[in-house]
């Protein structure tokens, strides 16, 4: 269980092909804190590190984890979102993330507002019904507030603080960005369904 707070970024040193799988190694700040079947977050895919060698560790993306995700798209020097999985005694400062990344969206914009921006995103299919003005959303594993919410589109804002301190300050219109949406929306419209489908 993740909070959408990212704690570092990391990069990419190598990528390796392992049938449909890819194994990459990256390089991160608290990498000597790990430890071999630690969960970490990266770009909001939860990953299992698998090996670790000084500042580098190992972890790998199953073909399903490949489709449903940009991590295809990584190359060597990508720079990563990570964050350790939330401590149980721990304040809960974004909101409920579970690493499992529903899809992916497409930056169409990136517009700065005297010391802010704003992003927006378009989605391949509608998502319309898990997303809500104000409400959360995680993109590449960090925990934002949707400032605007259609069924194929969607804004956030993002602060100084944000902008700088993640790899959010890459983003160009085209770039490739893995969605979680809130998990309380998600069991809400499954419920609705469900209970749709009984009447």
């Amino acid at each position: 269980m993740f909070t959408g707070i990212v704690e570092a970024t990391g990069t990419v040193a190598q990528i390796n092909a392992s049938g449909e799988n890819i194994t990459f190694l990256l390089e991160a700040p608290f990498t000597r804190e790990l430890e071999v079947d630690d969960s970490v977050a990266h770009d909001g895919v939860c990953l299992t590190v698998e090996e670790i060698d000084g500042s580098f560790y190992r972890v790998t993306a199953i073909a399903e984890t490949l489709r449903c995700t940009s991590l295809g798209d990584w190359k060597v020097g990508t720079v990563v979102n990570l964050e350790r999985p939330m401590r149980m005694n721990a304040r809960l400062d974004g909101h409920i993330v579970q690493g499992h990344v529903d899809t992916t969206a497409t930056c169409n914009a990136v517009i700065p507002e005297n010391g802010s921006w704003r992003i927006g995103f378009t989605l391949p299919s509608p998502h319309g019904g898990l997303m809500v003005p104000k409400g959360s959303i995680c993109i590449n594993g960090v925990s934002l507030t949707l400032v605007h919410a259609a069924p194929t589109s969607f804004e956030v804002a993002i602060i100084p603080y944000t902008w700088h301190h993640t790899n959010f300050h890459a983003l160009t219109p085209g770039s490739v960005v893995n969605l979680e949406f809130d998990i309380i929306g998600k069991y809400v419209q499954g419920l609705m369904g469900r209970l749709g489908a009984i009447a």
